[in-house]
């Protein structure tokens, strides 16, 4: 329900102000990706999973029947909304620990999300061309500091877990992934790469 109110008040803000179609879209990618985060503090894995499976369907219809706008109004394309949502599933098959699975999908949310509004909203040079896909510098940068963040935060809080250098790598990996990955796939490889990682480390 409550993914379901940050769609329809995102909506209701794209109908009235008419954003950039990208920024209205990664300013849902960002919240309800920040909310799914924290999912395994109050719900069960097999919850998580059934959402996830849920999430999907929903997505597929919306983005056939085009019901909600401001999400697929973005004119590349992509089928990011696909992944996100077949990225929550698969986080939570590869593994159960919250901590993991939070900072995880904060780098699809968080990383992601904030290096492509500071992308659109500031990179005015020094963009280039990966498969046909604009990036941008500045939106590469944000995503590496805030994957930094992340690392630190994960490091420093999570039960059990000192700082490693592999951590950095972690970062630099998914920046990568990120920048070469086209049509939305770093929604899934991103969170999906950075568990696989951390349950490495």
């Amino acid at each position: 329900m409550i993914v379901l109110a940050i769609l329809l008040v995102n909506e209701l803000w794209w109908r009235h102000r008419h954003p950039h179609g990208e920024l209205s879209r990664k300013m849902v990618h960002i919240v309800v990706g920040s909310y799914v985060a924290i999912w395994p503090f109050y719900l069960t894995w097999t919850q998580i999973e059934l959402l996830s499976v849920a999430f999907f369907v929903s997505v597929a219809i919306s983005k056939y029947l085009n019901i909600f706008h401001a999400i697929h109004s973005v004119q590349r394309p992509t089928v990011g909304e696909l992944f996100f949502a077949l990225a929550v599933g698969s986080v939570a098959i590869v593994t159960h620990d919250k901590w993991i699975f939070m900072i995880a999908l904060l780098q699809m949310s968080l990383a992601d999300g904030l290096a492509a509004v500071i992308g659109t909203r500031y990179a005015k040079k020094a963009k280039y061309s990966i498969m046909g896909h604009t990036k941008s510098l500045i939106g590469s940068i944000t995503f590496l500091i805030v994957s930094l963040i992340l690392m630190a935060v994960y490091s420093a809080f999570a039960p059990g877990v000192e700082f490693s250098y592999l951590f950095i790598l972690v970062a630099v990996l998914t920046t990568i992934v990120e920048n070469f990955s086209i049509y939305g796939l770093d929604n899934f490889l991103v969170p999906v790469i950075t568990a696989i990682a951390l349950k490495l480390i």
